[in-house]
């Protein structure tokens, strides 16, 4: 069962909202897609507001989303431990920790992919915060 939004949540989600609407055009419209398949994919994930940026979480950070002029990028901080098979991960490959995903404009993202990998991120999460 998901928890009720605290009033910080509910400050975040505005000022994703406020992102999203600033944007406009197709970073907009790719940010609204991905937050959207975000919240399908686990609905208990909360969303934050950090380093000026949309982040999604549950149990630790499962993604955040920056938006660039050429590409609107989810960070995974987890993604190199997190499987992978439809090759979703485009970006920040080298490091031996976090893993990025860069959508240009005109791109599509494979939805049960991504929904995929949020769940396997909130799974990697769950398993840490077990083990501390």
């Amino acid at each position: 069962m998901p928890k009720p939004a605290s009033p910080d949540a509910a400050a975040a989600s505005a000022l994703i909202d406020e992102r999203i609407a600033s944007l406009g055009g197709w970073r907009g419209e790719t940010l609204a897609g991905l937050r959207a398949v975000i919240r399908e994919a686990d609905p208990g994930i909360v969303e934050e507001w950090k380093w000026n940026n949309p982040v999604w979480s549950r149990d630790g950070i499962v993604c955040t989303g920056e938006s660039y002029k050429s590409a609107v990028k989810m960070t995974f901080p987890k993604g190199a431990s997190l499987p992978d098979p439809a090759g979703l991960f485009n970006s920040s490959l080298e490091g031996n920790v976090r893993r990025a995903i860069d959508v240009r404009e005109g791109d599509t993202i494979d939805k049960a992919a991504l929904k995929a990998l949020i769940r396997a991120a909130v799974t990697a999460n769950q398993a840490a915060r077990k083990k501390a």
